[in-house]
Parts: C-alpha cells; structure tokens; sequence
C-alpha cells in the first residue's frame, strides 16, 4: 500500500496529500470506486450534494474495513441551500445520505454572489463546526475576494479553498493568495479532463524521460505546487496509478515547462457562475 503524505489545516486537523474524485459517478459506481480507492490506500473522498452519489459514497466508507477516523470524507453545500439554516438541513440532509456520525470537510460549493447568501451559510458551517458535526469547513470555487468577505464579517478563514487548477490554469495569484492566508488549494480537474493535455509533447517528454505516466507528471506538478489534486477515476488501475506519484521529482525547468502554455478555464466563472 503506498504511503501518502498529509497536510495539516489551519484548523489543526490534517487531510491526505491526494483523495479521489467522484464526480459524476452514480452511486453505486461510486460505491465501487471509493471500494477500490480504500483498498489500494487513499483516504480522501470528494462529494458533493448535486454529485447525488453520497449515499454510495457512505456504503463504500462502511463497507470497507478502514477505521472511520482514517478516512476523510468531504462534500458541498450546493446553491439551492445558501442561508443559515438551509445549511444546517442541508448538512443533515447529507450526513443521513452518507451514513456518518460527522463529516471530514464540508464545503460551500459555489460563492453564488448574486444571491449574496454564502456568508450566512458560513456561519452555520462554522456552528457545525463547534458543534462536532464537521471536523474542518471550506468553500470551493471561491475568489479572494469572496475569502477576505467571510474573515472580515465572522473572523474565520477557510481551511480549504477548492478550485479549478491544472496546467491551463495554474492560479497563480491565488494560490499565492490562499498561501498568505494558510488556506490549503485543493485541485478540481487536476488533470484537465477534455483537453489534450496528456498528449501534450512537453508533458509525454518529461514522462518518458522519468518512466512514469503523463498522468502521474501532471499530477506531481500539483503536489509540487503544494496543491491537493483530487482526481476523478473509477478504473482501479489508474486509481493505483494516479496514487503512485511520491517516489519522483519533478525538477524546476519542469515545473515551468508544465504550465507554459495558453491559461484557459475550463469550468464556471465563480463571479457569475451559478449552480444550484
């Protein structure tokens, strides 16, 4: 089983340095990739309320065997429950899909600023928070501005921020925003799914000069970067294979190389986006 290591929050707790993706996997495909995902030695899983696989997610965690306190699981408040106490049923709404006493790592998972609702719902996450029902709170797809909102109204930062981040994307700024802040940058599309990134020369090239998979380059680059990448497979080989990724380096010019292309998005705006 390989080793993984862990990063501490700002809160104290600490989360696996890679977890596994679920989106859009049904639940009883996710059911059997969080199975896998278990077994081969991940303990980070990615939900979401609108992934509407939570319920499979909660099988896999008690069917597995692996201690609940080994495993962190993480799922989002979507946007149709922004407001105070829409969160809180939210919340309960979720944890009784899953199964679960607590919930790892709870998210908001869009800003949603037309409908200037998210500082209210992160009251209430920070109420689940004292309350024992969460262990760590963050947002997902959230700008700096959004952050500096919720630490001037209610004094506390997020543990995490989740974003898009790939080669295509790198985030510069705010990664560099979230490291001022000690918030911890988790990587949605880490690998940029529907490009040809995988393909890319650059990316082919330092694979085979380093014998591993472009796969795996792209997603030591996140770990280089000091980013959480949490890609999505429910293939058990590539499981195994994106997991495999702490017995090389990736040197400076590599790095670079990696990210020296066109910056494109790939998903929402978070200033305009909406998904409820």
């Amino acid at each position: 089983m390989i080793s993984i290591p862990l990063h501490t929050l700002n809160d104290g707790t600490k989360i696996p340095a890679i977890g596994l993706g679920t989106w859009p996997l049904d639940d009883a495909q996710a059911e059997q990739a969080v199975l896998d995902a278990l077994e081969l030695g991940y303990r980070l899983v990615d939900t979401a309320t609108n992934y509407r696989n939570e319920t499979g997610v909660g099988r896999a965690v008690a069917r597995s065997g692996v201690p609940r306190e080994e495993v962190v699981v993480t799922t989002k408040l979507p946007g149709r429950h922004h407001g105070y106490e829409e969160t809180l049923a939210s919340f309960e709404e979720s944890r009784a899909r899953l199964g679960l006493d607590y919930v790892d790592l709870y998210l908001i998972h869009w800003p949603l600023p037309r409908l200037d609702k998210y500082v209210d719902s992160w009251k209430a996450m920070i109420k689940l928070r004292e309350d024992g029902l969460v262990r760590s709170i963050g947002v997902s797809n959230f700008t700096a501005e959004h952050i500096e909102r919720l630490e001037k109204e209610t004094g506390v930062l997020p543990s995490v921020n989740q974003i898009e981040l790939h080669p295509l994307f790198p985030q510069d700024d705010l990664r560099a925003f979230h490291t001022g802040k000690g918030i911890l940058t988790e990587s949605w599309s880490p690998l940029a799914p529907g490009t040809d990134v995988l393909d890319d020369p650059v990316v082919t090239g330092i694979a085979d000069a380093l014998g591993v998979t472009p796969g795996q380059v792209v997603l030591r680059w996140h770990i280089q970067l000091g980013a959480l990448p949490v890609p999505k497979s429910a293939n058990r080989e590539r499981q195994r294979e994106n997991l495999d990724i702490f017995g090389f380096t990736l040197d400076p010019g590599r790095m670079s190389a990696l990210a020296d292309r066109a910056h494109r998005r790939l998903g929402g705006a978070p200033e305009v986006h909406e998904e409820f």
